[in-house]
């Protein structure tokens, strides 16, 4: 069967939407369905999209391409809207780079079923649903008036209200009544009415889009929110007059992202009698920079308004309770089934876009913490509304629990998020269902509710049958598969994004025929490495802290939450069709059992353990093959000093560096900071010599900065001090590693270069048939930095980070690829050198002169590189013809045959 994945769309969740059907294209069974990429760009245009671009890590990254981009002085990324009026033949050019354009009424030629992935207006609203019904395409999820009602939050409430189910207090606001009204005046009578805090919502957005918390009795701040509600900002000239020009083009950055600002286009209004600026719609971000400074000639206030925001804003009483949120299903009779709800633990009040989707920054906790009748009482009444408001095949339905028992719904969702770790995945998870299983099941689900409403009966009984046989046929499959521990998590701050990169193996390897993965978590310490393998509800929890808690849980006695084996019972008619498996709990496992459990081993750890050589040697002890580096090379390129060291020894560019100790600060703590200032004018590079790539790592540019650094890096405490942590901009969340002592380096910069970028380029060995090792250098990608250095997040998680590839490094073709060979070089000699075996990452920066000299200055080297759905090293690969899972099937390959060739060499 041809599933049609859609995703991307035209909504300021397109990132996630984008990132979403990535998951369900890789986890898609592929020996039931073939996946069928259907990208819908801002445009609303239908893209079959070339395979390779699904992972990039953000749609800007490819979309549109770089030959369509306008000139731009700041070399900005931005999506297609920001190209202003296209005319059709524009727009079909610029879809040919990527794929081709897909009229509606071919979409029947191309697919059987369509899996919607889209998120929030034209995705969840009823309007493609309306489109493929009348095609005579069935589609995933709810049919056309539950999707329209569903994405109305007024309409919900307004329902909700006349049924008399309880939910908040709430007010509507018009953009008309806005307008008009008395800020101070409506503040009062809001405040009257339903209290403090109040809460605003953009009524027909996602849930965690133009959504704000007014805590105080604050007139600006109560501005700020509705006008966040309406996708409007206002800006004052004694404002924008303290920005530096770096400030105000960071400040335009933000004010146009789509998930956290208010996007693109704008109109402007102006204070002033320059009645000309008050007319026009600016699409670019450089145009809206250069439009605001000539408004602030002359006025003194600024109104920009998002061409597509909202006409009304929702305001609601706040609810002080235990916030969830609960997936339900329809089981195989068509009725409703809850699945356990997950209760959302934060920092902030505000389960926010990045609280929802990164992970570390809130906690899931699956069930929520509450008695079981309580529990139980949450899953009848998300039954109910999912009933009341006629949904079909599965909703997300958000909640709270007060203290006193009183329990609010609101906001269901008729698409969920669908990252490896989302609610959608993880309480499917709790009944035993891992996420190809999950799809399956939820594909099956859609095509009987499509028949039962009445689209084409015959053709869709026959669909189902076939795919009743193919899932009764997969069942009974007994193939011998490759069994392949993936070890994930470990202690580094890097934890969260190694469980991420271990998922993602994990998925894709499940998905295959040759190999069945085995996920185990290691935790523990350097002395003692504690090995767990994972039940599939346990992988899927949140983050690398989430599942050691479950694993302290399991072996403190905790018998399984006797909500979750009531909903096992209720869902034995899914799972014992769709479950390959039935759920168990952690089990420890020795290096010698695990030798005789697996035949190979993929190593998705970050920092220390992993890329030290150390879970190296213990592995090669029990004869297993594994991923990446020997022990040898793993112990060098974990330290960055040390790499740095034997590079420059080598002839290559590195960065001036010494180590800083904590000895020497306990000592003369003047003297210390005085000797760095000494040999490192600021600004300079601090950061951990032996941890992962971006972790704790900072531009100091100041000496309270530094003095800052050494005290949260040399600290006793496990706590940070948050002075310290202000000092240094530490995001919500952050962690920083103790260490004994640090690195600093020179901070690389231009250096009078015609041309200057990032770069990170990865490689990947082979044995050629004489068994010498060949190296396979890919095209560098050019990393875009939001901050002054590269995030953790920007790295390796869906929709934050900007990568191009392959690097800008000349507008001309055959100069850009002069320049790139060179490139590739001095990483093919970095690999060399360091003997780099399996696949890396290697970062630098690129300074290309007038001359046209080439200048590679070495940064690090990753030895275990990122393998998450969005790191850039998969499009690197993908340019050479690997898709991931081919990618990371050589990489097994190459460990095993490394193996094979030293156990030769040791016979002879």
């Amino acid at each position: 069967m041809k599933i049609g994945i859609f995703f991307g769309g035209t909504s300021r969740e397109r990132e996630i939407s984008f990132a979403g059907g990535r998951t369900v294209y890789d986890n898609l069974d592929k020996a039931l369905f073939e996946a069928v990429p259907i990208f819908v760009d801002s445009r609303g245009n239908f893209v079959l999209l070339d395979w390779q671009y699904i992972y990039k890590g953000t749609i800007r990254d490819f979309y549109p391409p770089v030959s369509a981009l306008p000139a731009s002085e700041h070399k900005l990324q931005v999506y297609l809207e920001s190209l202003g009026d296209l005319t059709q033949q524009e727009q079909d050019q610029i879809i040919s780079e990527v794929g081709r354009r897909v009229a509606p009424h071919e979409l029947h030629e191309l697919l059987d079923f369509a899996f919607l992935a889209l998120h929030g207006p034209s995705g969840e609203d009823g309007a493609i649903q309306g489109l493929l019904e009348w095609y005579g395409i069935p589609y995933s999820g709810s049919g056309i008036l539950p999707s329209a009602f569903g994405i109305d939050k007024i309409a919900q409430k307004k329902l909700l209200k006349a049924l008399g189910r309880p939910t908040p207090g709430f007010r509507v606001i018009t953009q008309e009544d806005w307008d008009a009204a008395d800020p101070e005046a409506t503040l009062a009578y809001l405040t009257r009415e339903l209290g403090l805090p109040l809460v605003f919502k953009a009524p027909r957005q996602g849930s965690s889009i133009g959504v704000s918390i007014l805590r105080d009795n604050d007139v600006a701040k109560f501005r700020a929110a509705v006008e966040r509600s309406l996708f409007r900002k206002t800006v004052y000239r004694s404002e924008w007059a303290q920005f530096t020009e770096r400030d105000k083009l960071v400040w335009v950055q933000q004010l146009t992202d789509i998930r956290e600002g208010i996007g693109l286009p704008v109109s402007l209004e102006a204070d002033s009698s320059e009645q000309e600026a008050s007319s026009q719609l600016l699409y670019h971000p450089e145009e809206l920079l250069r439009v605001l400074n000539e408004a602030f000639l002359t006025a003194d206030e600024v109104r920009l308004t998002n061409a597509d925001g909202e006409t009304q804003v929702l305001v609601e009483q706040f609810v002080h309770g235990r916030e969830f949120s609960c997936i339900v299903v329809e089981d195989p009779t068509g009725n409703p089934l809850a699945l356990p709800p997950t209760e959302i633990v934060k920092g902030e009040e505000m389960f926010d876009y990045r609280s929802k989707y990164l992970p570390g920054l809130s906690r899931k906790i699956t069930p929520i913490d509450l008695p079981e009748v309580d529990i139980q009482r949450i899953r009848e009444q998300c039954e109910e509304m999912f009933r009341t408001f006629g949904f079909q095949v599965y909703a997300r339905l958000d909640g709270f629990m007060t203290s006193d028992g009183e329990l609010f719904l609101n906001d269901p969702n008729t698409t969920s998020g669908m990252l490896p770790a989302s609610f959608f995945f993880h309480q499917a998870a709790e009944i035993g269902l891992n996420p190809s299983q999950f799809l399956t099941y939820l594909v099956r689900t859609s095509l009987a509710a499509r028949r039962r409403a009445g689209m084409k009966p015959l053709q869709l009984a026959g669909l189902l049958s076939q795919l009743d046989e193919a899932v009764a046929q997969r069942q009974q499959e007994d193939r011998p598969r490759t069994k392949v521990a993936v070890i994930m998590g470990g202690y580094s701050s890097e934890r969260h994004i190694s469980v991420e990169s271990g998922r993602n193996i994990y998925e894709k390897l499940s998905s295959s025929a040759k190999y069945q993965p085995v996920p185990v978590f290691l935790t523990g310490s350097s002395e003692d490495f504690r090995l767990y393998v994972l039940p599939i509800n346990v992988m899927l929890k949140d983050n690398a802290d989430d599942i050691r808690e479950k694993i302290e849980q399991h072996e403190a006695g905790h018998d399984l939450h006797p909500i979750l084996q009531r909903i096992r019972r209720e869902a034995e008619s899914i799972t014992s069709t769709y479950a390959g498996q039935p759920t168990a709990q952690p089990r420890h496992i020795s290096f010698e059992e695990l030798a005789q459990e697996v035949d190979e081993v993929f190593i998705a750890l970050h920092g220390r353990p992993g890329e030290d050589g150390a879970l190296q040697t213990e592995l090669e002890k029990h004869g297993l093959p594994y991923n990446g580096s020997g022990t040898a090379s793993s112990s060098i390129t974990i330290n960055k000093f040390e790499t740095n060291k034997r590079l420059r020894e080598a002839g290559l560019r590195v960065a001036e560096h010494r180590m800083a100790t904590r000895l020497q600060w306990e000592a003369d703590p003047e003297g210390f900071y005085h000797e760095l200032e000494t040999q490192f004018p600021y600004p300079f590079i601090a950061k951990p010599a032996d941890d992962g790539c971006s972790s704790a790592v900072k531009k100091i540019k100041t000496r309270e900065e530094l003095v800052a650094f050494c005290r949260l890096i040399f600290r006793n405490q496990q706590d940070l001090m948050p002075d310290a942590a202000t000092t240094l901009h530490l995001g919500f969340k952050e962690e920083f590693p103790q260490k004994d002592a640090f690195l600093v380096e020179t901070l690389i910069d231009r250096d009078g270069a015609a041309h200057f970028l990032e770069v990170t380029g990865g490689l990947l060995t082979h044995w050629s048939e004489n068994g010498a090792l060949e190296i396979e250098v890919f095209e560098a990608s050019e990393a875009l930095a939001t901050g002054e250095v590269l995030s953790l997040e920007e790295k390796f998680l869906a929709g934050e980070g900007q990568n191009i590839t392959p690097a800008r490094y000349a507008s001309d073709p055959t100069e850009r690829q002069r320049i790139s060979d060179e490139v590739k070089q001095e990483l093919r000699r970095v690999a060399e050198i360091l003997d780099i075996q399996g696949y890396a990452r290697i970062d630098a920066f690129v300074r290309v002169r007038q001359t046209g000299a080439v200048e590679v200055i070495i940064i690090e080297v990753n030895s275990l590189p990122g393998m998450t759905p969005a790191t850039c090293i998969f499009h690197q690969t993908a340019l050479n013809g690997y898709t991931p899972y081919q990618f990371i099937d050589q990489i097994l390959e190459f460990g095993k045959a490394r193996q094979e060739k030293a156990a030769l060499e040791a016979r002879e």
